[in-house]
């Protein structure tokens, strides 16, 4: 357990630097422990150390770690979601990071008013133009916020980005930059049960740089678990 305390101490103290740095209160961020391919044992060694939100990809693997893990700590699906695991999806997440098409939201919704419970979804865009990347363009992103407004198991609170990977995370930062001002310009709309409340953005490679351009939730594994496994 002592390597994951150990790393999620030093990603804390990250976190505070990258905030304070930036003139930000480092409360108004949430540390976001991806979880993904990570043995149960390791999750629960996490929570022991203190990790309160866990990210997971797959809805499946997730389902299973949380019946043997609980909801004593918060769940994120942070990895894309096909419309036909969005039941369960719905019953597992306190939070969807990678809303990005009108009919996965539909079927969120749907899903959502079944079970009888507004679901906090974020609105996932693609700002690198790359084929490998999921997230709907800058172009749909307002038309989309209109049509979920409409939607009332729906909870927009916020904006998700992946940018490409690099070696240096200063080449990420034009990318949180772009954003942050589509949150704000998303903001301005006051499109009504919109809020841009929340930016998903940064990982263990360049969390300090979108923290430093307003992330409010960063997803950080490798720095916590130490290198991924092969799902």
């Amino acid at each position: 357990m002592q390597d994951i305390a150990e790393n999620l101490a030093r990603v804390e103290e990250r976190i505070e630097m990258a905030a304070r740095r930036a003139g930000r209160n480092p409360e108004e961020i949430r540390l976001v422990a991806v979880s993904k391919t990570v043995a149960t044992e390791r999750v629960l060694q996490a929570i022991q150390a203190g990790v309160k939100i866990l990210g997971e990809n797959y809805v499946q693997e997730a389902k299973k770690k949380i019946e043997n893990v609980g909801h004593n700590v918060g769940w994120h699906l942070i990895g894309h979601l096909q419309t036909n695991k969005a039941k369960m999806a719905v019953r597992l997440f306190d939070l969807i990071h990678s809303v990005d098409s009108f009919n996965l939201a539909n079927e969120l919704n749907r899903a959502a008013e079944q079970q009888g419970k507004v679901l906090p979804v974020l609105l996932q865009i693609s700002l690198s133009g790359e084929a490998t990347k999921f997230g709907a363009s800058e172009k749909e992103i307002f038309r989309m916020a209109e049509e979920m407004s409409k939607m009332p198991a729906l909870s927009g609170v916020g904006l998700m980005t992946m940018p490409p990977y690099f070696e240096n995370p200063e080449d990420s930062r034009i990318y949180f930059i772009k954003l942050r001002k589509l949150g704000e310009r998303l903001r301005q709309e006051n499109i009504p049960r919109i809020v841009v409340n929340e930016l998903s953005m940064g990982m263990s490679n360049d969390f300090e740089v979108a923290i430093e351009e307003g992330a409010t939730l960063v997803r950080v594994g490798t720095a916590i678990f130490g290198p991924r496994l092969s799902p």
